[in-house]
């Protein structure tokens, strides 16, 4: 009965700032557990992507789309011979704008700037090196990568959910047995951290364990949804490029309040 009692009188007498009002009023009045679940999973990336931007400037428009049109189709060979993933590759439309630079103050006019994005995904950082090893960049054809990505990232982010969610229900049921407690349902589960003053300090909930946690807070309200590590190498003589892959983790928290009474 001393479990139930101080359970209730933390929840009941927990002081709330004005934006945690919303959340507070979701929490019951009879006696709960609130648990934390986590699931982690180390993949390698299969995405690879990179983006290049071409923009040529001259008095005659013409000309300047012209040398836009023929880096376009080099760099477009180049994607399909390195094995760009299908449906990957995009090419934006041609954009056309006057182009001004400043001499001693005055704006002057310097030409017609004519530009176009193009962008493709690979499977693997060999075939990105390989491409790019084979594309010069110049004033007119700058190249950048992104961080690579997993290609399975919501199927595997469902799935860590799903584990979350079973370690609070295996996390709440020791909990309560410890004390003599049962679980009586659930009342309520979100994979956003609860905001409001539980009796401990801001922040001691927000790091990731192997195992469900007890009451806790989240000092800076952070989602929590996914936390995505891991190093990049990076070329001093090509920046920008993609040396090696480097494993991603994905990490997943689920919040869950379970009622509880006495009992066995």
């Amino acid at each position: 009965m001393k479990l139930l009692n101080a359970l209730l009188l933390s929840s009941t007498l927990a002081v709330m700032a004005g934006p945690a009002w919303a959340q507070a009023n979701a929490i019951p009045s009879q006696p709960h557990l609130l648990v934390k679940g986590t699931a982690s999973r180390t993949v390698m990336p299969d995405r690879f992507t990179v983006k290049v931007e071409l923009e040529s400037i001259d008095m005659q428009t013409d000309v300047a789309r012209r040398r836009v049109q023929a880096n376009a189709e080099r760099v477009l060979q180049l994607f399909a011979q390195h094995g760009a993933i299908e449906g990957s590759v995009r090419a934006d439309n041609l954009s056309i704008a006057p182009s001004t630079r400043y001499r001693d103050d005055d704006e002057v006019f310097n030409g017609t700037a004519v530009s176009r994005d193009l962008k493709a995904e690979f499977a693997d950082a060999q075939s990105l090196q390989a491409m790019l090893a084979e594309l010069k960049a110049t004033r007119e054809v700058q190249v950048r990568t992104s961080a690579a990505t997993y290609s399975g990232e919501g199927r595997l982010r469902a799935e860590l959910k799903a584990e979350a969610a079973a370690q609070t229900r295996e996390s709440a049921k020791g909990l309560a047995g410890a004390y003599g407690a049962k679980i009586t349902g659930l009342y309520s589960i979100s994979d956003v951290a609860p905001n409001f003053a539980y009796g401990v300090q801001a922040g001691t909930w927000g790091a990731a364990s192997s195992s469900g946690d007890g009451y806790g807070y989240s000092g800076d309200n952070s989602l929590d949804r996914v936390q995505v590590t891991g190093s990049r190498g990076r070329s001093a003589a090509a920046p920008g490029e993609l040396l090696a892959a480097a494993p991603i983790t994905y990490t997943e928290n689920v919040y869950a309040i379970f009622l509880i009474q006495d009992g066995p």
